[in-house]
């Protein structure tokens, strides 16, 4: 067994504070406990990055102490810091566009309400998207539907909820859909832009680990969006959150998953139905009242 020396730096360029060896160790440990996210040995700048962020706030001098100050800590609030400041959200307005005209006509076959889970709803792009795609697809009846919005990451809900965005996030979008959806901001808040009331009022936001006991949602949902989050787990972390998700399912409920995951390997009960879009099987999802 090769025991490697916990004082190398992360880089040889002069830094504020030292992480070693052992300190990246319990960094990996402890997002893993915490949130499922497997973080490579690739990742060893991106965590000096972030977390010394959180040690200039704190006025801390070490790595070290502040994990020591973290594991003494169980209920601290920083643990919601040090898992946002590790948690990366990428997102857009329709991103992996494929996905919308399947949900779209996936959804107009189905019971009334209409359910949707995005299950890393990030700084609110795809939520917002996925709403914008059931009144498109629905029409009237997109009143009743709903999508529950949920991330692990406290900051980027809060931005999220306030639906503001700048035109740059919204230039890919086609002008019906800007002038639709959106409402164009003035004075204080010119090059910026609001989702509209009623799509705001079909989304709801709130904090969710994917790798908690309990969620507490209850719920059968039509879709699932599961978008380019398994990528931070490894696969049996990948395979209990699917199985997790079967009963949440109505009957050929859709998961659409990110562009860079395969679920085939797994054992659980779905099956591809096209570009990264599985279906469950009706005979195994079960749903719940």
């Amino acid at each position: 067994m090769t025991i490697k020396s916990n004082t190398r730096p992360v880089a040889s360029a002069a830094r504020d504070f030292l992480l070693t060896d052992s300190d990246f160790s319990r960094v990996r440990a402890l997002i893993y406990q915490r949130a499922g996210i497997a973080l490579g040995e690739q990742k060893r700048e991106m965590v000096y990055s972030r977390l010394s962020r959180r040690l200039r706030e704190l006025g801390m001098s070490d790595f070290t102490s502040y994990l020591a100050q973290l594991e003494a800590q169980h209920d601290s609030a920083e643990w919601q810091s040090f898992t946002n400041a590790l948690t990366t959200n990428l997102t857009a307005f329709f991103r992996e566009a494929h996905h919308f005209p399947l949900l779209a006509e996936h959804v107009k076959t189905c019971a009334q309400p209409v359910t949707i889970w995005c299950s890393a709803a990030s700084t609110g792009e795809e939520p917002y998207s996925i709403a914008m795609t059931l009144i498109e697809a629905l029409g009237n009846r997109a009143g009743n539907a709903s999508v529950i919005a949920t991330d692990i990451d406290t900051q980027v809900l809060e931005k999220a909820a306030t639906g503001i965005y700048t035109m740059e996030q919204v230039s890919k979008l086609p002008q019906e859909r800007l002038k639709r959806f959106f409402l164009k901001g003035s004075g204080a808040r010119a090059g910026q832009v609001r989702i509209r009331p009623e799509v705001a009022a079909m989304v709801k936001f709130g904090q969710l680990n994917l790798l908690a006991p309990q969620w507490g949602l209850k719920e059968p949902f039509d879709a699932i969006f599961c978008r380019n989050v398994m990528i931070y787990f490894d696969k049996p972390t990948q395979n209990r959150i699917l199985q997790r998700f079967e009963p949440l399912m109505k009957p050929h409920g859709l998961l659409f998953a990110g562009h860079s995951e395969n679920f085939s390997y797994a054992s659980q009960p779905f099956r591809l139905r096209g570009q990264t879009v599985y279906e469950l099987d009706a005979k195994r999802g079960k749903g719940v009242a």
